[in-house]
């Protein structure tokens, strides 16, 4: 009975030196992953941080460039070069004191567009925007119709606005954007699309129908899809038409400043009037958030066109914080995504109806409209 008391002993002395060693070996093997991998993230930062070294080298050497390039009797004028922006094609901004005739157009690097901005979010009734807007610029005309003076405007953008019970929001956008659009020498006008009634919200078909109001009063050559809580922080993302369609809004602080994934079309997004024309505008089924961008997204590769983005921080902006419980999320738009190019075809401006009560103020139109399933009704596909 010892004896056996003893092998069994033995054995289970053996199998605990066993299992320490495999514990041990466990153990060891983590470590020296552990250390690998952190290895590898250091010599991965290294490489990163000799990389930006050489890129602010890059941008240090285009100033001097540009300067010389530009100096007037011997004196550089301002240039805010922004290292965060080196990886974008070189681009050279009007010198101050730059000058150009009424009868020219205007140029899209202008030495007004100073780059980064301060971003003001706090709180402001309509009626102080508008005096303060209207003491600066005296020249907007009802609506929030304004064009420049001192050049012929490139581009005539109408920037759409879809709205329900964001009172706080709108005022914060203006005092902020108008400037913004000034300094870039645009024709410009702001359309409000408000929902009425009690259906979810449907963004997408509010821009549609903004899209058919707007073009009643000019022969626009582009629109702006501007969510009304999204505030630019560099005013070098011009609004312009140019390289549409377009993503502007890329870098959202909510969304720690990276994009969510490369088909993220939302925030603020532009399309040319004909563009937005041949992909049959937005879809009108998507009821509650999300889907709609995606949607849009895959109807701009339908149609063959590249969407374009602004380089580095070009593309920052804030995200003014909610006061109350946001829109409920739309289940049904994965299903609706599956067949996008079939309900293409069927679904967007052609199958549009709606009866909108529309009043001017001084800084925009707005458009109001009760929105129902029955107002954009989808045949068979």
């Amino acid at each position: 009975y010892q004896c056996r008391v003893n092998c069994l002993a033995e054995k289970n002395r053996k199998m605990l030196c066993i299992l320490s060693f495999s514990l041990f070996a466990d153990i060891f093997s983590c470590l020296f992953l552990t250390l690998c991998s952190t290895y590898v993230f250091m010599v991965q930062a290294r490489g990163i941080q000799i990389r930006e070294n050489v890129k602010n080298i890059g941008a240090q050497v285009l100033e001097q460039v540009v300067r010389g390039a530009y100096s007037i009797n011997g004196t550089d004028y301002s240039y805010d070069f922004n290292e965060s922006e080196s990886d974008a094609p070189s681009t050279t901004y009007l010198p101050e004191g730059f000058t150009y005739l009424p009868s020219q157009v205007c140029p899209e690097k202008l030495p007004s567009m100073k780059g980064r901005l301060e971003v003001n979010m706090s709180e402001i009734s309509l009626e102080e925007v508008e005096r303060s807007l209207l003491e600066r610029e005296p020249t907007m005309a009802l609506g929030g119709f304004w064009k420049p003076k001192d050049c012929l405007p490139r581009w005539k953008v109408a920037i759409l606005v879809p709205f329900r019970n964001r009172h706080e929001h709108l005022p914060i956008l203006l005092r902020h954007l108008v400037p913004v659009l000034q300094k870039q020498r645009l024709q410009f006008a702001f359309y409000v699309i408000e929902q009425g009634g009690t259906e979810p919200f449907n963004r997408a078909m509010l821009f549609n129908v903004g899209y058919k109001e707007a073009i009643k009063d000019l022969d626009w050559d582009c629109l702006i899809f501007h969510d009304v809580d999204h505030l630019m922080e560099n005013d070098r993302n011009y609004y312009g038409c140019t390289d549409m369609p377009r993503h502007f809004a890329v870098k959202l602080d909510k969304y720690s400043y990276m994009l969510p994934y490369n088909e993220f079309f939302g925030g603020v997004s532009g399309l040319m009037v004909k563009q937005f024309k041949r992909i049959n505008g937005f879809p009108n089924a998507f009821w509650g958030w999300g889907g709609e961008d995606d949607d849009l997204w895959n109807r701009v590769q339908f149609a063959n066109y590249s969407v374009s983005r602004p380089y580095g921080d070009l593309g920052r902006y804030m995200s003014i914080p909610h006061h109350h419980r946001g829109e409920a999320q739309f289940l049904g738009r994965y299903s609706l995504l599956r067949h996008s190019k079939e309900r293409q075809k069927v679904d967007g401006l052609n199958n549009l109806n709606y009866s909108p009560l529309i009043s001017r103020s001084r800084l925009f139109t707005n458009i109001t409209v009760s929105l129902s399933r029955k107002l954009a009704p989808v045949a068979d596909y």
